[in-house]
C-alpha cells in the first residue's frame, strides 16, 4: 500500500521503527506504518515554521483558492477515499463515502471563509482614539485526530488552519493513519507548499505530542478524543499557555416527546444512533422516551435495527460493518452485559458473534435501569438504550445530569414548546426533529467536559488566529 511512511517537508521518510494497521473486518495486516519519534517531531516543525513564513505572508484569496483546488481534487476521488476508509476503520461503504463527502466540504467551507478574516475600526468612546482590529495567523499548530473518522477529523482541523495561515504537524491515530497520509499527494497537487503540512503517525503519541506542545514556535493544540486524553494535552498545554481546541467526549441524550412525529423520530434516532456504527461522539447514547408512545417507538426501533445487514462494509449490501478493534467491541458487550444485569430487556441483538472481525450485531435495550453504566459513559458501539420519562421537567433534568454537553437530540412537534426545551439544555448543539448535526458551515463543539473551542463555521479558523488591537490617532 502507498504512503506508509512519515510525511515531512513534502517527503516521505521511513522512521526508525513501523507498526502494523489491522483491517477490524478481517483481523489481517493492511500496511506496515512509520512510527514518528522525537527528531521526527522536530523536522516537521522546523519544515512548518519555514513554510509558514511564505504561507502566511500570502493573500487570502491565494490561500482560498489553494483549498479550492484541495475540494475539487478530494471530490474527484472520494470511492478512492471511502474504500480506504473502510477498509482501515470498517466502516460500510455508504458511511463512508459519506465521511469523505463530509471530509471534502472542510476545504471548500474554509476556501470561502479564508477571504473573511474581517476585522474593524471604530472610535473609542471615551478618548476618542481609533480602535484598529485584525486577525492574524497564530503560529504552528499540532492536531491530534482520533480513529472514528479518519479523513474527517483531519481536514476539520487541517482546512481552516491554512485557511488563517498557519502551518500544522498533523498526528492520526494509530488504527487509522493511511487515510490522512493518502491525502497528503492530494493537497501537494492541490498547492499546498512543502512543509506547511506534516504527518507524524507513531506508536509513541504521548511523547511525542507531549514535546511538541512545548516547542515555543507551537501556538495552537487542536485535539479530537476522549475527555480522559484531552485533560493531559490540556496541562501540558498549559506549560507554554497554548490556544486549545478540544472536541472531547459526549453522553447524547435523545428526547423523544409524546408529540413527536413517529416517522420522524425514528428515523432521526437510527442515524443519531446508527451513523458511524455509534462510534462517535455525537452518537445518541441515552434515549428517553415519553411512556405514552414508549411501546410503539421501542417495537419500530427493533425493527428498524433488526433489519440491518452487519458484515464487511466493502461489500455494498452491508448496513453495519466492524467495531475498530478488539477492545471497543469488548466493551460494547460489557455495556450490555451491565444493563442486563440490572434488568434491561434485549429487544434485539445483544451477542457477540464468532470471528473473524470485531463485530457486534445492532442492538436495541429497552427498560434501561438509570445505574447502568451506558447511561454514564459514551457506548460507542451499535447499542440503543431506551428509557421512559412522563413529564418535561424529568426529561430535561435526566438529559442535563451527565458531565459532558456536546450534543443532544429533541423530538417534537409542538415548535414553542421544543425551541424551550433546547435552550435549557446545557449542550453545545442540539438537533431539533433531526438526527445530524454535523455540518461544515456550523459551529461543532460542546460545553462542560465535552471540550473548549468551536470547529467549523467561522469560529473554527478564528481557533488558529490571534487578534490584535491597534490604538491609533489621525
Amino acid at each position: 500500500m502507498d504512503c506508509t511512511d512519515l510525511y515531512i517537508n513534502g517527503e516521505w521518510r521511513p522512521g526508525a521503527d513501523r507498526f502494523d494497521v489491522i483491517n477490524p473486518a478481517t483481523e489481517e495486516v493492511l500496511a506496515s506504518v512509520a512510527s514518528a519519534d522525537i527528531p521526527d517531531a522536530d523536522a516537521a516543525l522546523d519544515a512548518a515554521e519555514t513554510a509558514m513564513a511564505d504561507w502566511a505572508a500570502r493573500a487570502p484569496r491565494e490561500r482560498s483558492e489553494v483549498l479550492r483546488r484541495a475540494w475539487e481534487l478530494m471530490t474527484a476521488r472520494l470511492d478512492h477515499f471511502a474504500t480506504l476508509i473502510t477498509l482501515e476503520n470498517g466502516k460500510a461503504g455508504v458511511d463512508a463515502r459519506g465521511e469523505a463527502t463530509y471530509a471534502a466540504e472542510f476545504f471548500r467551507w474554509f476556501a470561502e471563509e479564508a477571504v473573511r478574516a474581517d476585522g474593524m475600526i471604530t472610535h473609542a468612546p471615551a478618548s476618542g482614539a481609533r480602535i484598529m482590529v485584525q486577525h492574524k495567523p497564530a503560529g504552528l499548530a499540532v492536531l491530534v485526530t482520533p480513529w472514528n473518522y479518519p479523513a474527517a477529523m483531519g481536514t476539520r482541523k487541517i482546512a481552516p488552519a491554512l485557511a488563517a495561515g498557519c502551518g500544522v504537524i498533523i498526528k492520526p491515530a494509530s488504527e487509522t493513519p493511511l487515510t490522512m497520509l493518502a491525502l497528503m499527494p492530494l493537497l501537494e497537487e492541490a498547492g499546498v507548499p512543502k512543509g506547511l503540512v506534516n504527518v507524524l503517525p507513531s506508536r509513541r503519541t504521548g511523547a511525542l505530542v507531549d514535546h511538541m506542545l512545548h516547542d515555543p514556535r507551537v501556538r495552537v493544540v487542536s485535539f479530537t478524543g476522549s475527555t480522559g486524553v484531552g485533560r493531559t494535552l490540556l496541562k501540558s498545554a498549559a506549560d507554554q499557555i497554548l490556544k486549545p481546541a478540544m472536541e472531547l467526549g459526549g453522553n447524547a441524550p435523545v428526547l423523544v416527546f409524546e408529540d413527536a412525529d413517529m416517522d420522524t423520530a425514528i428515523e432521526g434516532t437510527m442515524l443519531a444512533k446508527m451513523r458511524n456504527l455509534g462510534e462517535a461522539c455525537t452518537a445518541a447514547n441515552r434515549i428517553y422516551v415519553h411512556e405514552d408512545i414508549a411501546e410503539a417507538f421501542t417495537r419500530r426501533l427493533t425493527e428498524r435495527m433488526a433489519a440491518l445487514k452487519v458484515g464487511d462494509g466493502t461489500d455494498p449490501s452491508v448496513d453495519v460493518g466492524p467495531l475498530v478493534n478488539a477492545s471497543t467491541r469488548d466493551k460494547v458487550a460489557e455495556f450490555v452485559a451491565d444493563a442486563v444485569a440490572k434488568g434491561a430487556r434485549v429487544e434485539c441483538g445483544g451477542t457477540t458473534p464468532d470471528g473473524p472481525g470485531f463485530f457486534y450485531p445492532p442492538t436495541v435495550l429497552s427498560n434501561v435501569s438509570a445505574d447502568a453504566a451506558c447511561v454514564h459513559d459514551e457506548i460507542f458501539g451499535p447499542v440503543a438504550a431506551i428509557q421512559t420519562f412522563t413529564d418535561q421537567e424529568e426529561a430535561i433534568a435526566r438529559a442535563n445530569d451527565t458531565e459532558y454537553g456536546l450534543v443532544a437530540y429533541v423530538f417534537s412537534e409542538d415548535f414553542k414548546r421544543a425551541l424551550q426545551v433546547c435552550e435549557r439544555l446545557d449542550y453545545g448543539m442540539v438537533g431539533l426533529n433531526r438526527g445530524l448535526v454535523s455540518d461544515p458551515a456550523a459551529p461543532f463543539g460542546g460545553t462542560k467536559q465535552s471540550g473548549l473551542g468551536r470547529e467549523g463555521g467561522h469560529e473554527g479558523m478564528l481557533e488558529f488566529m490571534e487578534t490584535q488591537y491597534i490604538s491609533a490617532s489621525w
